[in-house]
Order: structure tokens, then sequence, then C-alpha cells
């Protein structure tokens, strides 16, 4: 056997058992959506805990004012939670446009908090922590600024929460709400439902675990106290914290009944720059926490770290290995046997990719239209394949950041 013969055949094996795992994630999260769906959210008994709903927002004048009226719809006591938002050094109409509503709304609890380049300006961690320390929630809820979360959502996230004390934070559901607006959107819309929720539904349902997102989650105020905060450096805020709050021995549950909509990148630009960030993010975390795996207090969450582990450097390589080899193959300039069967591969992985895919789509109503099918064979040999030049390029950057000793800075998803 050559070394091209070897080096294919760990590609190839790395690449079909992380197709597996996520094949395993896929039906174990298909059954809890089913089983979620005969369950009832429960109730919040009693007075409703007190919430402050954080907002981070930098240059946010185009989609601030609807976020903040659909936060003052929620069907959550009115008197019962604050809108924190913080007005992180936007040079935009943000502030005026907060103000005229904190006029409007005057017996309510919106607080406008606006920095400067002084104080603010430094990513959304920063923002967050200046946030939290003029808040007064026993629960804190974070909203991302281009939301609109649906009326039940904190009241959903609350009940979760109050239910067990072993739950550290509750995550809901983000749905893309430009999703007709382009090519692009159309594949994020499929990505999340798929590779994103049905991911943490599986997750949750085998391993209780879940990470927490950007957006569309709660909790206690005695996590972040105890943890003083969030990690100014991470710019994956939401990852890096996941596993802090595990490692203090609390769950993250995933409810997806609780739904926001968010705006997603409608260029392949904006794309490609939020993307970078979250793969740049992530290899941050992966980095803070894999001594994590020669400790025995964390075997909670191995399985985590070596799924993150996995996407970001093993598929990552093997991916790049084997379409360097077959190129080279191609070419004549190296021969393995394996590449002959390299087709046949190919193809039955593409059939598990839109079986999977369109599996987790029927969960969703709406979603289960026959033209999807041709989205995703569409989006495999295309939107896919590019997510191999995001996770490079952001691995590329972070060791560019590292090396130069560079300060991580904050990339702001443009807004429509």
């Amino acid at each position: 056997m050559t070394l091209a013969d070897i080096l294919m055949l760990i590609a190839v094996i790395c690449i079909w058992s992380l197709l597996l795992v996520n094949v395993m994630l896929i039906i174990a999260g298909y059954f809890f959506y089913l089983q979620n769906e005969r369950r009832t959210v429960p109730s919040i008994k009693g007075e409703a805990p007190f919430v402050s709903i954080m907002v981070p927002a930098h240059n946010e004048g185009v989609v601030i004012v609807e976020t903040v009226k659909a936060l003052l719809a929620l069907d959550y006591p009115h008197e019962r939670y604050e809108i924190i938002v913080i007005n992180d050094n936007s040079s935009d109409n943000s502030s005026e446009l907060l103000g005229k509503l904190q006029q409007k709304h005057a017996g309510r609890q919106l607080i406008v908090i606006n920095t400067d380049a002084v104080t603010g300006g430094k990513g959304k961690s920063n923002a967050l922590n200046i946030g939290f320390a003029q808040s007064k929630g026993e629960l804190i809820a974070i909203y991302d600024a281009d939301n609109t979360p649906e009326k039940t959502a904190l009241r959903y996230l609350v009940g979760e929460i109050l239910h067990d004390s072993k739950l550290g934070a509750v995550i809901g559901k983000f749905r893309t709400r430009n999703r007709n607006a382009s090519l692009l959107t159309r594949f994020i819309n499929i990505e999340t439902l798929s590779f994103q929720w049905m991911a943490q539904a599986g997750r949750w349902k085998l391993f209780k675990l879940c990470t927490i997102p950007g957006t569309n989650f709660i909790m206690r105020r005695s996590i972040v106290e105890q943890i003083g905060g969030w990690d100014v450096k991470a710019i994956a805020e939401d990852t890096e914290i996941s596993f802090r709050i595990y490692m203090m021995g609390y769950r993250i549950k995933f409810q997806p009944k609780s739904v926001t909509w968010e705006q997603e990148p409608q260029t392949l630009k904006v794309w490609f720059k939020q993307r970078t960030r979250w793969a740049k993010g992530n290899i941050y975390v992966i980095v803070k926490n894999t001594p994590l795996l020669f400790n025995r207090s964390a075997k909670n969450i191995h399985f985590d770290i070596l799924y993150f582990i996995s996407i970001y450097f093993l598929l990552l390589t093997s991916l790049i290995t084997s379409d360097i080899l077959l190129i080279l193959h191609a070419l004549g300039y190296v021969h393995t046997t394996i590449a002959g069967y390299s087709l046949f591969l190919w193809v039955l992985a593409i059939i598990l990719f839109i079986t999977g895919t369109f599996i987790t789509l029927i969960t969703e109503k709406g979603e289960m239209r026959l033209s999807n099918v041709w989205i995703i064979m569409l989006m495999y040999i295309t939107y896919c394949q590019l997510w191999m030049v995001v996770a490079a390029y952001g691995l590329f950057n972070y060791m560019k950041d590292l090396i130069l000793k560079r300060e991580i800075k904050w990339y702001k998803t443009e807004r429509y």
C-alpha cells in the first residue's frame, strides 16, 4: 500500500465517521422533536421571576426599533421584566431612535446604555458585561438586535428553567426571517434547521448537551456572577460560556417551542465575514477547552470537545487531504487504489446528506416541499464546499492573530 493509499484511507475513515455521527444526531434529534411536540411546556407557578433582557447593539438603527417593539409585546408580565439595550459605540441614528422609544414607552422598563469608544466598541462580550452590571433580574435573557421573538418565546424559556434546578440555561430556536430573499438565505435556512437545531436536539437527546446560540436563551444570574461574566477575548462568546456552565455542573436544555426570527446575511461577502468570525471564535474555544479532555471532572463535556475538534480540525484536514489526492491522482502524479471508489462514496454521501437534511425539514411547518430537495442537492455541491474555505480561513486568521499578538476584532453582521 502506497503512502497516498494510506493517507486517502485515513481521510475516508475520518470523513465517514463524522458523517455517521451526524446521521446519528439527526435520528436522535428527530425523535426528540416528536416527543417534544407531545409535551407541554412547564407553566410558571406563582409570581413570575424578574427577567433582564439584554440586547447588545452596534449600529443597528435599521433593525433595532422592530426588535424592541417585539420585546415589549412579549406575553410575559410586563412589570416582571426589563429591556436593556446596550447601544455600543454606534455612529448611526440608533441613540436617537432608542430615545424616542423610551419616550413613547415611558411606563415600561426600557433602559438604554450608550457607550463610547472608551467604554464600548470592544465586541459583544464587553457589551453584555456592561449591560449585566446594570441589570437586576434573577434570570438573564439575551436577544440579538435583529430579532423578532414570538410572543411566547420568553415565557417558554422561563417555564423550562424554573422546572429543573439542574438547568443553568435554556435555549430556544432562531429561524430565518428573510429565508426567501435569495438562494443564499434559503441555504442558510436549511443549514440552521438541520445542522444547527437538529444537531442540538440530537445532542440533548443522547448526551444532555447543548451549546448556547447567540440569541434567544435564558440563564441564571447566579451563574453569570460566579463565572465573572463573559470572556472579552471570545468572539464566539456563546460557545465559550456554554463550556463554563457545564463545568459548574449545570445542564443547558433545548426548547424548540421558544422561537425568534432573525435576519441572515443576504450576500456572500457578508456571510463569509460572519462565518469566518464564527470559525475563528470556535477555534479559540477549542484551544481553551482541549485540556479538559484530560480532566475527569469534565467527562460530561468530552463529547462536545471532541465533536468541535473533529469538525474544525479532523474533518477539515481530511477533506482537504482527500481532495488534493484525488486531483493529483487525476493528473497522474500519484496513484491511489481508493480513488477508484471515490465516485461511489461521493454518490452515497450525497444520498445520506439529502435524506438526512430533508428529514430535519419535515419537523417544520411549511418546509416539506419538493423544491427543497433540489435546493439541498445544490447546497451540497456549493454552499457546503464553501464551509471548507471558511473553516480554513478562520484557522489561518486565528493563527495569524496568535503569532502577531493582535487584538481580536469584532465583525458586526450587516443588516438589511
